[in-house]
């Protein structure tokens, strides 16, 4: 058993019978008050999230995880499919699961998903993923002032801020953390 203190993004805890992942954490200490662990927790049977207040002494029982290099390899409906790059067993994922995750999938993508009791819970992106430009408008002449950007739309779909100088059907790097542009890769 640890203490709430020990708690942190991405584990996985007991509360309240059941197995909740902790979304965010934050130590406080207000004033002259006794200090406490404030924590957002996904229920893995429910799916609803909570706000729950933990004294800085208080008993949690952690339960262990497994992560697994998955890759990406197509979209099933609304479902994503991935499959083991050990084992090459697929597993669906739901899209609340993968969350924003999506807008940097493509195929043969590598990602770690981590899972409680065999079940999946989130899946992990690398920090930065090489993605092709669709759709790049021309830069205007003369608008080359400091550091100026345009929209550009991703083949995922999404658009994000890149420079000038990007063009349609080039390869770029994007912070996956961000959304933001990095380089060419």
């Amino acid at each position: 058993m640890a203490s709430a203190n020990d708690i942190r993004k991405g584990m996985a805890i007991s509360y309240n019978g059941d197995v909740a992942v902790v979304l965010d954490c934050q130590h406080r200490t207000p004033g002259n008050l006794r200090a406490f662990v404030q924590a957002t927790i996904r229920s893995i049977r429910t799916g609803k999230s909570s706000d729950v207040r933990f004294g800085s002494t208080e008993r949690i029982e952690i339960v262990p995880l497994s992560n697994r290099k998955m890759e990406f390899s197509y979209k099933d409906g609304e479902d994503f499919v991935f499959s083991d790059v050990e084992t090459y067993e697929t597993v669906n994922i739901p899209p609340e699961i993968v969350g924003d995750s999506k807008n940097y999938l493509v195929e043969n993508s590598l990602v770690t998903v981590t899972c409680i009791e065999e079940k999946v819970v989130s899946v992990e992106l690398p920090s930065s993923v090489v993605l092709t430009v669709k759709d790049a408008p021309e830069g205007i002449r003369g608008d080359s002032a400091n550091n100026v950007q345009k929209p550009v739309l991703l083949e995922t779909g999404i658009t994000i801020q890149a420079p000038l100088f990007i063009k349609t059907g080039e390869k770029i790097k994007i912070d996956t953390r961000t959304g933001k542009y990095m380089e060419r890769a």
